[in-house]
């Protein structure tokens, strides 16, 4: 006879056990496409930073397409640092064709957050605040009605006085915040 046991919180093993450095780094075969970086946090209720949890990705390729291929593989990992700092290095994802006619998915990533004390990963959505004409129509990001909510989903567009290096690729800041005031929308998924 075995005996079943609830969810248990996962970790601290994510960064030597699951997680390749090059993995945060979309574009390394050659993906054609805008290059561009996705920069954030992961923080806790207080604000705190938490120092050890595990991002994926998945993503469209810049047509639009989830299919992998040699030059882009759609999927990415990345571990925060001890301030909860984390990035990719990816191409800006295609509008993705939804599930009835003429329904258009607006450019987004998806994006899977794992960390001690969560029970059940968190899944979310990123959209780029510099496609809000495409945003307005996505059914998915337009399916949650308090736009202070969806407005959490919202990847927003580093100033170029912000980037990393001069004519670098655009900078994308997106934070997660797992509880409390503007707390990241998640999926019940």
């Amino acid at each position: 006879m075995s005996n079943l046991t609830s969810s248990q919180t996962v970790g601290p093993f994510f960064k030597f056990a699951l997680n390749h450095e090059s993995w945060n780094d979309l574009t390394s075969g050659g993906a054609p496409g805008e290059r561009i970086r996705i920069v954030g946090r992961v923080v806790d209720g207080d604000g705190t930073g938490v120092p050890d949890a595990m991002l994926e990705i998945w993503q469209a390729d810049a047509s639009g397409n989830y299919a992998p291929g040699p030059a882009f593989r759609g999927f990415g990992r990345a571990n925060t640092d001890e301030d909860g700092r984390f990035e990719f290095v990816t191409v800006r994802p295609g509008a993705v064709a939804g599930s009835g006619p003429g329904l258009v998915q607006a450019p987004h990533i998806a994006l899977t957050v794992f960390a001690r004390g969560l029970l059940h990963h968190l899944i979310t959505r990123v959209y780029f605040g510099d496609r809000a004409d495409d945003n307005a129509r996505d059914p998915v990001l337009t399916s949650i009605a308090d736009p202070a909510v969806r407005a959490t989903l919202i990847a927003s567009r580093e100033p170029a006085s912000e980037q990393a290096a001069p004519g670098g690729p655009p900078v994308f800041r997106f934070d997660v915040i797992l509880q409390g005031e503007r707390e990241t929308a998640f999926f019940d998924v």
